[in-house]
């Protein structure tokens, strides 16, 4: 069963059990899958849906920090619900040890010396992390590694 599958039984789960809030984040990630499907005329992978999970949560941690700014903890509440749900669908995140043991690798594997080949380092990165650790780590682990 691919991802997308697991993510439209779900849909269906809720909407049994009329768990209104779930289901409207799960159809708002089945939406945003669809567009880049229509967008792209591709069909979504597994990894191409964790992207999607990531970049759908990192939009609610952003509004999570400005709803919190603003002194609305009704919407902070709310996205902070859609952040659980969506993160049912991630895989297991690496440690900031193992991303940092990764990053290391791969300094070592592109042949990186400074921080001028951050951009190198970080392409490696995404590539190999993508969906298994939290980019914003990568990058501060990846900055840490250049500036030895």
């Amino acid at each position: 069963m691919t991802l997308k599958d697991r993510v439209t039984a779900d849909m269906k789960e809720a909407m049994r059990a009329k768990q209104a809030d779930r289901l409207s984040t799960i159809r708002m990630l089945l939406a945003a899958c669809k567009q880049k499907e229509v967008d792209e005329r591709i069909e979504l992978d597994d990894a191409a849906v964790i992207g999607i999970v990531d970049k759908l949560i990192k939009q609610r941690k952003d509004s999570v920090a400005a709803f919190a700014q603003g002194g609305r903890s009704d919407l902070v509440d709310k996205e902070t619900a859609e952040i659980a749900v969506l993160e049912a669908y991630l895989p297991q995140r690496l440690s900031e040890q193992q991303i940092a043991d990764e990053v290391g690798r791969l300094v070592v594997q592109t042949g990186a010396t400074g921080p001028a080949d951050m951009g190198k380092v970080m392409g490696a990165a995404k590539a190999q992390l993508a969906g298994r650790a939290d980019m914003a780590l990568v990058s501060a682990a990846v900055k840490r590694a250049l500036a030895k």
